[in-house]
């Protein structure tokens, strides 16, 4: 079992840092707005934190702009399209990415990387076993092959009966196979690969 060398995680680190920061700066106005907006929007403020399982299987608070709004007997941490939770302009900030800016902040203090498995909530990650738990050998990513797969996962999730159901016995463990599959045959070719196809796949 063969996971990213100590080169690369070097390297992967390298441009998470100098990348994140850049981008922090050039989009610091647009965080600063979307959280103005979410605050306003849900009454509550408009960072929404969550902890997730990182490298190593410890955990991280992940940070995100606030798209739902508390809705009483409703709760689950499985997201569909049809959310009620997630308010009108939380729908145009999921839809464009904006949500997803503040993790350029989780990117800098070296908690996730561009690329890397996507960081899951307590439950899922931390409970790989056997070889798969080469998966938290590296950080988690804000996208990546399995990301770029599942694109549409609130649409797909929309459609079932069960969603937290087909989460768990469908997506999650094809999503641990493609994970491994990124860490065993690494490259940071295909990781500048993986965000210009994150890129585009979102502008269209």
């Amino acid at each position: 079992m063969q996971g990213v060398s100590c080169f690369n995680q070097f390297l992967k680190r390298c441009f998470d840092f100098t990348v994140s920061a850049v981008g922090l700066i050039v989009t610091g106005w647009i965080i600063i707005f979307a959280y103005i907006i979410m605050s306003i929007d849900t009454k509550k403020g408009g960072f929404f934190t969550q902890t997730r399982i990182g490298k190593g299987g410890k955990p991280f608070k992940v940070i995100k702009i606030r798209t739902m709004k508390d809705v009483s007997s409703f709760y689950t941490t499985v997201t569909t399209k049809n959310d009620p939770r997630i308010t009108p302009f939380g729908k145009f900030f999921r839809r464009t990415k904006i949500d997803e800016l503040p993790q350029l902040i989780n990117v800098f203090l070296g908690h996730m990387s561009f690329v890397g498995p996507r960081p899951d909530v307590p439950g899922f990650a931390d409970k790989l076993v056997g070889e798969d738990r080469i998966i938290l050998s590296i950080r988690p990513g804000i996208t990546s092959p399995a990301t770029l797969k599942y694109k549409d996962e609130e649409e797909i999730l929309a459609r079932q009966a069960d969603p937290e159901r087909y989460n768990r016995e469908v997506i999650f463990p094809d999503k641990v196979r493609l994970n491994r599959e990124y860490v065993e045959n690494y490259s940071f070719v295909r990781d500048i690969e993986c965000i210009f196809q994150t890129i585009f796949s979102n502008v269209k």
